[in-house]
């Protein structure tokens, strides 16, 4: 399930500053990422299931290992984790009530993190 008119889609910002920020309010980049690509997740463990905030991210021109690259954000989406097969986030899905609203309002505090930092 996509997440609407966060504003996350449009933030192009240095990776440091988005590991800090993104860290600040749960979502992990760990070890999910690869010389192009990052993924931010914030895991939810409740009673209907597993399952994952998740901000992806690019760079169209560096190279995340070195830590200096620009990463351009995508759409946030909200997934279900299926053991063993992964996460799904088709419209099929039921993502709770509660699930939605939180990971709305931690999108919106990330958003009032950068925009100190970025501009549009």
């Amino acid at each position: 399930m996509y997440i609407e008119n966060t504003g996350v889609e449009e933030v192009v910002a240095d990776l440091s500053l988005l590991d800090e920020i993104m860290l600040k309010h749960d979502l992990v980049r760990a070890g999910q990422w690869d010389y192009e690509r990052v993924t931010y997740d914030k895991k939810y463990v409740i009673k209907e299931g597993t399952y994952y905030l998740r901000v992806f991210g690019f760079t169209p021109d560096g190279d995340v290992d070195t830590r200096d690259a620009i990463i351009h954000l995508k759409k946030p989406v909200i997934g279900k984790h299926y053991y063993p097969h992964g996460v799904e986030y088709g419209e099929d899905e039921h993502f709770p009530e509660g699930l939605v609203k939180d990971c709305k309002a931690t999108l919106k505090a990330v958003m009032e993190d950068l925009n100190q930092y970025i501009q549009k």
